[in-house]
């Protein structure tokens, strides 16, 4: 059983810069790839970015392409997520994701995820 709390959230400008932690519990996280979504107000649940159980091969989303960077700790069995160049279609609440594919963009082939953590851009 893995368990994930996001954290980092928040309000900032259009052009600014916001860090998202995923703190995991439980012992089989590193072994899971992780993956961050979001969902916008009245949208689907999006895939943004993912990263294998080693941390490597990052896969993005085209529309954060270039602007955000997934990473991860297993140490400390934390991902992150870190997005910069932030724009107000970036609005929407992130989820951090674990699950035993990879590359993976369905939601529905994650077997954990956190509560979300809400990302408000402003113009």
């Amino acid at each position: 059983q893995v368990q994930m709390v996001e954290s980092g959230g928040g309000l900032v400008q259009a052009g600014g810069s916001l860090r998202l932690s995923c703190a995991a519990s439980g012992r089989t996280f590193s072994s899971y790839a992780t993956g961050w979504f979001r969902q916008g107000p009245g949208k689907e649940r999006e895939f943004v970015a993912a990263i294998t159980w080693r941390g490597g091969n990052p896969y993005y989303a085209d529309a954060v392409k270039g602007r955000f960077t997934i990473s991860r700790d297993n140490a400390k069995n934390t991902v992150y997520l870190q997005m910069n160049s932030l724009k107000p279609e970036d609005t929407a609440v992130y989820y951090c994701a674990a699950g035993s594919y990879y590359p993976e963009l369905r939601p529905l082939k994650y077997d954990y995820w956190g509560q979300g953590t809400q990302v408000t851009v402003s113009s």
